[in-house]
């Protein structure tokens, strides 16, 4: 097996898109950044969503049984800052637009999209604990929507520049499965 360092250096190699995760417990606020979010089913619709139990968000999200993935836009990088900090959480909530849908989770006014869920299942694994959710809303606010990437340690943006007619040619002569 290999270390611990081994490993995250080899994750910090890929690229991830940036997600606040909020929830609402006993009327108090709170949530995390996160990377580790992927669609899970189309049927139902549900994302499942990895979260450290030492985070002090985490057992806020499991109690409350109710998460919002929030993705953030490629100028969120000074709000994932502050938004990563339970110091400074507080003042990330203030300094933006919220609103709830159906579960009552705080939904980012101006989030890249953000899917508003239920957890249907919870699934400790060693240092984290697995989340499923069931996708009960969504808002996609009419905005650019270029995501936050976090790799190598850092927040950067992807480039949305389309390929040239050469490249295009390249990728059919060579096909997508061997880039």
């Amino acid at each position: 097996m290999i270390s611990v360092d081994f490993f995250k250096q080899g994750m910090r190699r890929l690229a991830a898109g940036v997600c606040v995760v909020t929830t609402l417990d006993e009327g108090r606020r709170t949530g995390l950044v996160a990377t580790s979010v992927t669609s899970f089913s189309a049927d139902p619709p549900s994302l499942l969503v990895c979260v450290n139990r030492s985070s002090a968000s985490h057992d806020a999200v499991s109690r409350s049984g109710i998460f919002c993935v929030n993705i953030l836009s490629h100028s969120d990088a000074d709000f994932a800052l502050l938004f990563s900090s339970a110091a400074t959480r507080e003042e990330a909530f203030a300094s933006r637009s919220w609103r709830e849908l159906e579960t009552g989770a705080p939904v980012l006014a101006d989030a890249v999209a953000s899917f508003d869920c239920r957890i249907i299942k919870q699934e400790p694994f060693r240092s984290h604990t697995i989340f499923v959710g069931e996708i009960m809303d969504t808002l996609l606010p009419n905005r650019d929507i270029e995501p936050l990437v976090y790799m190598g340690g850092s927040y950067m943006t992807t480039s949305r520049r389309q390929p040239r007619q050469r490249e295009l040619a390249m990728v059919d002569r060579i096909g997508f499965s061997d880039l």
